[in-house]
């Protein structure tokens, strides 16, 4: 069954069929207990009342046995089993003392005692040629007889035997009633989701990302999951939109570099004497790098983990800014030891594109702090230059982007660096922010969990 109405249905009324088996069972056992208890009582009353008549001193030729012998059968026994008293027209009877049918001759037990006692049994009597099944009741008295006193079981059989044929029955009505209202509750159920299903299907035959599945009104699971699906349908059409403008700006950025450099060895091809070297090393390295940070992009937004290790931060600034003698403004250091986790390479790349940021637009002076704020290490690169506006605040750290748009793309770069700043700041569990320095420049601040 592929259906998942048909195995709701089937799987209630299995379930339902089990119920209403296991009830009816127990339904007709207690009906069956109470039916015999009622017969155990109504043939202890007959037992004691043929009891107190001995216990009165009655002979047993003079007791007063119930008329109705179908009904009550009654034997007397005495201590050595002999019968001394029986129903009349009992052919055969069962289950009580003696098998005997016929009474000897004898007198009284004499006065005595009845017990309270009381033991009951089953057994089979034949009364005018026709047996029945009895439930008897043994009543003694002190002077050492037993009376036993049947009620018949037949009531007992028939009412159980009704229920039972109507319980059997009412069960094929019940159980399709309960298969048609499971199929019909589920397809209504379901119909939400096989709409999903087809928009989803439409989606993916149009390759159509603006879409969306329709959203019922109820505030089921069914609801949940639809707008669950929009909201993974809208992260993909942004990915898809942010992949699409990546691979335009990735191709736009290249396009520059190459053309330039083809243009140099076209011209150096022709005209050795006009080659111009250095701008032909220029726009390599400047390929090599680009080419490097879309090759990195593409690792973080493959969901890359950076590497597991832990290395002072601060130890890492000093080498950073060690190794950059050459840059047009100086940077100034001030730095506590800090441990933190992850890739040294890739927070190494951080750093150098938040300094190359503040080396590109201070006026005189740049600033590097780490320090630690309880678990996080903070790291801030600080310049005097003209600062970045607030609504741009988030904008800049967007891929391609960059705020000064007259700039050459020498001077300016191709957008890249504080995107993957930031992606790695996050993929490090932490976070890169941008504010207004107290010189009046950009203050950009990368806050990790401490090792």
């Amino acid at each position: 069954m592929r259906s998942v109405r048909a195995r709701t249905a089937v799987g209630a009324t299995l379930v339902v069929a089990l119920a209403l088996v296991v009830a009816g069972v127990a339904l007709l056992g207690v009906l069956r207990g109470n039916l015999v208890d009622q017969a155990e009582l109504q043939a202890e009353v007959s037992a004691r009342s043929v009891a107190s008549q001995i216990a009165g001193g009655t002979p047993f030729a003079k007791l007063d046995l119930p008329d109705d012998t179908e009904e009550h059968p009654v034997q007397v026994v005495d201590e050595e089993g002999r019968v001394v008293a029986v129903g009349e027209d009992i052919e055969a009877i069962g289950g009580t003392g003696s098998p005997g049918t016929k009474a000897v001759a004898g007198g009284a037990a004499g006065r005595g005692e009845v017990s309270e006692d009381v033991d009951h049994s089953t057994g089979a009597v034949t009364v005018d040629g026709e047996t029945a099944t009895y439930r008897f009741a043994a009543v003694e008295v002190s002077s050492g007889v037993t009376v036993y006193a049947g009620a018949p079981l037949a009531t007992e059989a028939a009412t159980v035997a009704g229920v039972r044929d109507a319980m059997l029955a009412a069960l094929p009505l019940l159980l399709l009633v309960v298969a048609g209202v499971t199929w019909l509750v589920t397809r209504r159920a379901l119909k939400p989701v096989e709409g999903i299903r087809r928009e989803m299907a439409a989606i993916t035959a149009s390759a159509d990302l603006s879409r969306r599945v329709p959203e019922p009104a109820t505030r089921d699971e069914v609801a949940r999951l639809a707008r669950t699906t929009n909201e993974t349908l809208a992260a993909l059409e942004a990915s898809v939109e942010r992949q699409r403008r990546f691979v335009a700006d990735a191709s736009h950025e290249l396009r520059s570099p190459i053309a330039s450099l083809r243009t140099q060895l076209e011209v150096g091809a022709a005209h050795p004497d006009l080659l111009d070297v250095p701008g032909a090393v220029a726009d390599t390295v400047r390929l090599q790098q680009l080419a490097a940070d879309l090759l990195l992009l593409a690792r973080l937004d493959a969901g890359e983990r950076p590497g597991q290790g832990r290395f002072d931060l601060a130890a890492l600034v000093r080498e950073e800014v060690a190794q950059r003698v050459g840059d047009r403004v100086p940077v100034r250091v001030e730095a506590e030891d800090a441990e933190v986790d992850g890739s040294r390479a890739q927070l190494t790349r951080v750093l150098g594109n938040l300094l190359d940021n503040a080396q590109r637009h201070a006026e005189a002076s740049v600033a590097v702090t780490v320090r630690r704020e309880g678990r996080h290490v903070v790291l801030t690169v600080a310049d005097d230059g003209a600062g970045v506006p607030e609504p741009e605040r988030e904008r800049i750290f967007e891929r391609f982007v960059r705020l000064d748009d007259a700039r050459s793309r020498d001077a300016g770069g191709a957008g890249l660096g504080l995107a993957i700043a930031r992606d790695v700041a996050v993929r490090h569990g932490g976070t890169l922010t941008v504010g207004r320095a107290a010189e009046g420049g950009a203050l950009f601040v990368l806050r990790l969990p401490a090792g």
